[in-house]
Formats: structure tokens, C-alpha cells, sequence
């Protein structure tokens, strides 16, 4: 494909009858005149046509021909090509608000810009391959600060060119079909990108702030493949019992855990336990982060009335063997779960509570009845998110460091302790990816009995070490001790 300005035939204009909101509307984009004097047309994967390629054919009085092009490519060619007709481009967005509807057409020409659309291009392909999984973009007095979320923390990232930040904002909205003109009330929407090879589910989130809109990015990769149990970082008898779990026939599995805690991710490992060939297994996801292989995945939109609760009532008539729901959110939800389990079905499903313990008090909260939950629970599993030393850059604690040793639980403290000094492979953090630290509660017939007759916590807690549970905490100094993470990390995610 030739650029507008490259072509070696006549130089290309916009077409009398032929307007900018047109092309962006049906994302198509004269691009030049081939050498068979026909009109070749750049064409994004959704663009809608032949009807638009009959259009440009009879505006232009040629024969038409379509190259298939990336959206922001037919998006940037469009601009291009516009430039010279368009109105006022330099209006600023801020208008939006003083005269309403009318200026949304001139705000979307200054978010199609080509600044600004290869700004955001340079974002997103930059939260790539810094591993980020979010990018935040937020509105503050000096105008639009932009961080990416590497490893579960905040860092710096490439900054908005000066003076577009309200464009920038504007065209993520246009890029998820969400109204650019309201910026009173937070908006949910998603844009689907293709970088290379590597296909991307992008979650956009804005919400109206002091300053402005702020908007966040969370990135799906649906190029990634979900891992085994054997690299999350699982100790060996966790995992052996996990795996045990995980092929039974009926009951219910949970993990528990904040957000981002890789909750969704352990239960992907699990699923990879079942044989998909002989077996019905369907998810119900919010979002779906991977897509599996002979797996049945649904994602609730709740706008079209898909929601945990309703899908669920809908994939039970589905002959399901195994279940996985995303989160159980409500009593519904919850109930409806521990119907499927009592009847002949195996459900794994997370909860948001601080320990695997508090899953029990969590789900009578819910209205499930403690008999229901003593008589389909499994197992419950807890977990958190460290990040790992960098390998590049790993050493072990110096002699004038000994002192740190004495964080470290008794038993442990001759460990050689490590640390990452910084390097360009982790971009100077001194770490680079995350393992999970993890406790495992398993239901026996003592926990049924106590979950049944409502014991105390602290009688489901004596229970429970009996059976060998540990808190995730001495995973964390384990894996400190190893070297697999550093003290500080231990005491920023687990504080004890």
C-alpha cells in the first residue's frame, strides 16, 4: 500500500460529495491511483463495504480497488488526506460543554489527528512491551499524567504531546465507542487492537475527575496462553493437592484474594487438568482474559442483561460437566453455584476476601446456608502476588546487609537472602515478573462439622492446622529465604 503522499500517479483530494465524517464513518480511505489508473482504497478489517467502494468509485469516476489496512493506519490516511479541508483542526476539545453537539465533529477530527493517533499507538505498543497491564492516564492540575502498571506497580510512561491531552482522552473514547461528548459520568467500553502479530482485548474505564476525565486501560492479551500449576509458584504439596482437587467429578473450588491477585489465572491452570475432548467445561468471565481451547467461555456484558447470575441460570441447561465462574458477586450467583455442585457438577469460582478462612463467614454472608456450604466445598485457596527478583541482575545480600535476616521468621534467618540491583532487562526495578504465595484450606469431615454447627473462627482455624494449613505468610518468608523475592516485598504485600 502507497501513502497519499507517495503515489507516483495524480496527486490525491478529497472527492466532491465525499467528507471526512464519511470515510471515518465507513473506515475507508482513498489512498492513490495505481499504475492501471484504478483508485486503490485503503480498507480497515471492519470497514463497511462494497457499499463505500461503490461510493468512492462513482465520486471519483474509477475503478476501485481495496487493500485491507489496520484500523488506526485507515484512521491516520484519513487525517492525512483531510488536512486541508478539514475545519478549524486546531479547536481545542475543551469547547465540548459551551455549545454541546455541534463541536463533537470538530473534537473528533482533532482526536483522528495524526499526533495524536500515533501517540496512542506509541502508548500501547510501549504498556506492551514494558509488560504493563494497565495504562492510566490521569487528569491532574498540570494537565494528563500517564503511568503504566508493571508488575502490580505504578511507574512513569511516555507523556502526551503538549497541548493534546484532552485529544488524547477523546480518541481512546472514539476508539471504544463511547459518547465524546459526555465527560459529566463515568463511561465502560473496550477497543480490540492488533500489534503485529499479538491481538489485544483492551478494557477502557473513564470517570469525570477535579481536572478532567481519567481514563484506564486494561490490557488482554489474548496472544498469551495460561501457564500450569507447576509456574505459579504453587509449594509442592499445595499443588499435588490442588491437582487432586481439580480432577474430582463434583464440588466446589474457591480461590479468594483481592483484585489482581492471579486468582483467574490459578483457576485457568486447573481447567488445563480437565480433558476438554470428553468433557462439557464452560466459564462465565468478566472479561474473558484467555481464550482456551475447547472450552466453552462466556462473557457477562451487563448492559445486554449477561450477568453472572443469568448466565449461570442459562449454562446449567447447557450439560455441563465443569464450571468455572468468574467471580460470585451476589446471593444469586452464589446459590445458583451451589446448586451446580450439589448436582453432579465441578465448580471453581474466587471470591474477594483476605484469607481462605474468611471465604466461609463470606458466603453465609451471601444467604448460602452453612449446611449447603459444608456439603459442596472442596477445598479454599488464598493467594497473593510478590514480584520476583530480576535473574539478570540477582545478587545476594552483602555482609553490612545481614541485618535484614532478622525480619525473617525464626528457623529461617541463616538463609542467604537476595535482591536485584537494577538493570536494563527489569528497567532499573531490580525485579522482574511475579509468583504467588499461597495457603490451601481443606474441607474434611472436622471443618464440615464446625462450618455446620456456625464454630467460631478460631475453632475452624485450630481445625485447619491440623490439617496442615499455614498461613500464606510462610509461603512469602519461604520464598524470601530461596531468594525467589525480598524481604521487602514480603512485608509490602503481606504486612506481617
Amino acid at each position: 500500500m502507497r501513502d497519499v503522499d507517495k503515489n507516483d500517479g495524480e496527486t490525491l483530494s478529497l472527492a466532491q460529495g465525499v467528507s471526512r465524517e464519511y470515510l471515518l464513518y465507513h473506515r475507508v480511505c482513498p489512498v492513490a491511483i495505481n499504475n492501471d489508473g484504478a483508485l486503490v482504497v485503503a480498507t480497515a478489517p471492519d470497514a463497511l463495504v462494497p457499499e463505500a467502494l461503490d461510493d468512492l468509485g462513482v465520486a471519483y469516476h474509477k475503478r476501485v480497488v481495496s487493500d485491507e489496512t489496520p484500523r488506526h493506519e485507515v484512521e491516520r490516511l484519513i487525517a492525512r488526506l483531510t488536512a486541508a479541508t478539514a475545519p478549524d483542526n486546531a479547536l481545542t476539545v475543551s469547547r465540548i460543554g459551551d455549545d454541546g453537539d455541534a463541536l463533537v465533529a470538530d473534537v473528533r477530527d482533532v482526536a483522528n489527528s495524526a499526533p495524536v493517533a500515533a501517540y496512542v499507538n506509541y502508548l500501547i505498543g510501549e504498556a506492551l512491551r514494558a509488560c504493563a497491564s494497565d495504562i492510566h492516564l490521569e487528569a491532574v492540575h498540570q494537565g494528563l499524567r500517564v503511568r503504566f502498571r508493571v508488575d502490580g506497580m505504578l511507574g512513569e510512561a511516555p507523556e502526551a504531546p503538549t497541548g493534546l491531552d484532552a485529544a488524547v482522552i477523546s480518541r481512546l473514547k472514539l476508539m471504544s465507542e463511547l459518547d465524546i461528548a459526555e465527560r459529566r459520568r463515568p463511561q465502560d467500553g473496550r477497543i480490540r487492537v492488533r500489534m503485529g502479530e499479538r491481538e489485544l482485548d483492551v478494557r477502557v474505564s473513564t470517570v469525570p475527575t477535579l481536572h478532567g476525565e481519567s481514563v484506564v486501560l486494561r490490557l488482554l492479551d489474548h496472544g498469551g496462553r495460561p501457564v500450569g500449576l507447576d509456574a505459579l509458584g504453587m509449594p509442592a504439596d499445595i499443588r499435588s493437592y490442588v491437582a487432586d482437587i481439580s480432577r474430582r467429578p463434583h464440588g466446589m473450588v474457591l480461590v479468594t484474594g483481592p483484585t489482581g491477585s492471579g486468582k483467574t489465572t490459578t483457576l485457568y491452570s486447573a481447567l488445563r487438568l480437565r480433558d476438554a475432548s470428553v468433557e462439557k467445561v464452560i466459564t462465565i468471565e468478566d472479561p474473558v482474559e484467555y481464550q482456551l481451547a475447547g472450552i466453552t467461555q462466556v462473557p457477562v456484558h451487563t448492559q445486554a442483561g449477561v450477568t453472572f447470575a443469568t448466565a449461570l441460570r442459562s449454562i446449567l441447561r447447557q450439560d455441563p460437566d465443569v464450571l468455572m465462574i468468574g467471580e460470585m458477586r451476589d446471593g444469586e450467583t452464589a446459590a445458583l453455584a451451589v446448586q451446580a455442585a450439589m448436582t453432579g457438577h465441578l465448580v471453581f469460582s474466587t471470591l474477594h476476601t483476605n484469607d481462605a478462612l474468611g471465604a466461609i463467614p463470606r458466603l453465609v454472608d451471601l444467604g448460602v446456608p452453612a449446611y449447603l456450604l459444608a456439603a459442596t466445598v472442596h477445598a479454599i485457596m488464598a493467594q497473593r502476588l510478590v514480584r520476583r527478583i530480576c535473574p539478570h541482575c540477582k545478587t545476594r545480600l552483602g555482609a553490612s546487609e545481614n541485618h535484614q535476616r532478622r525480619l525473617l521468621p525464626p528457623g529461617i534467618r541463616d538463609s542467604e537472602v537476595a535482591r536485584g540491583t537494577g538493570c536494563a532487562a527489569c528497567r532499573g526495578t531490580g525485579y522482574q515478573g511475579r509468583l504467588g504465595v499461597f495457603e490451601l484450606v481443606l474441607v474434611n469431615e472436622n471443618m464440615r462439622d464446625a462450618i455446620t454447627r456456625g464454630a467460631p473462627r478460631g475453632d475452624i482455624e485450630r481445625i485447619a492446622q491440623t490439617s496442615g494449613w499455614q498461613p500464606f505468610s510462610a509461603d512469602a518468608w519461604m520464598k524470601a529465604a530461596r531468594g525467589d523475592t525480598t524481604i521487602e516485598e514480603v512485608l509490602r504485600v503481606i504486612a506481617a
